[in-house]
């Protein structure tokens, strides 16, 4: 099994490698870490390098960080932080991209239940971004679910299946930005360290995109 996925994986680096156009099928890099604060405090940061292709053509890279406040223990969760964001975007159909600067000031609340095997959280998003000289709001709403696999609680050392739906909606202008749909599986090493490898599709107003999405989640 180890080698038909190394396999796959260098199948698609491959074929994709030779474009200079965005293919059809892109991959996510991402970092996402939580460190603990004292008096229910605790600091959000990540790093997201998106890919058009398998890799080696930068979509987007993402920065973020936030400072959040937990009123019930590991429950609920508010957070105020801000992103910078440098999309590479191309020119119609040329081979040529042109850099877009985004400044992003965003609001949040999240909130986690689980029961046996299964956990989920609800996340509220308001975001206030600055994409160039344009300003813009968006709202978002994501339902995100786990399912243990090897245990029969998401303990240390546990295989699980991770679902997610995300849905973008615009203040002004087009109401619906964008959707969201992920699954994928993780593995929860330790209290501290997830991984996760997934599969996610992003539906806009006209067509959409595929992503590989590899991800890592550190809480300390």
């Amino acid at each position: 099994m180890r080698k038909y996925l190394l396999s796959l994986v260098v199948a698609l680096f491959l074929s994709s490698s030779g474009f200079a156009q965005p293919s059809d099928f892109g991959n996510w890099l991402m970092y996402f870490g939580n460190k603990k604060l004292p008096k229910k405090f605790n600091l959000h940061h990540e790093v997201q390098y998106r890919n058009y292709n398998i890799v080696g053509d930068l979509e987007q890279l993402l920065l973020r960080a936030g400072l959040g406040y937990n009123l019930t223990e590991n429950n609920n969760n508010l957070l105020i932080g801000y992103g910078y964001i440098l999309s590479q975007n191309y020119l119609g159909n040329s081979d040529e991209k042109v850099d877009v600067n985004e400044h992003r000031i965003y609001q949040q609340f999240q909130t986690k239940q689980s029961f046996g095997r299964f956990s989920w959280f609800h996340r509220y998003r308001l975001e206030e971004r600055w994409v160039e000289e344009d300003f813009r709001v968006r709202f978002r709403y994501m339902l995100n679910a786990k399912v243990a696999i090897s245990n029969s609680k998401l303990v240390d050392k546990t295989l699980y299946f991770v679902a997610y739906d995300e849905l973008f909606i615009n203040s002004t202008g087009n109401k619906f930005d964008r959707n969201r749909l992920y699954a994928g599986l993780g593995y929860k090493l330790s209290g501290s360290f997830n991984f996760e490898l997934g599969y996610l599709n992003q539906f806009f107003n006209i067509g959409g995109r595929d992503q590989l999405n590899i991800g890592v989640f550190w809480k300390y």
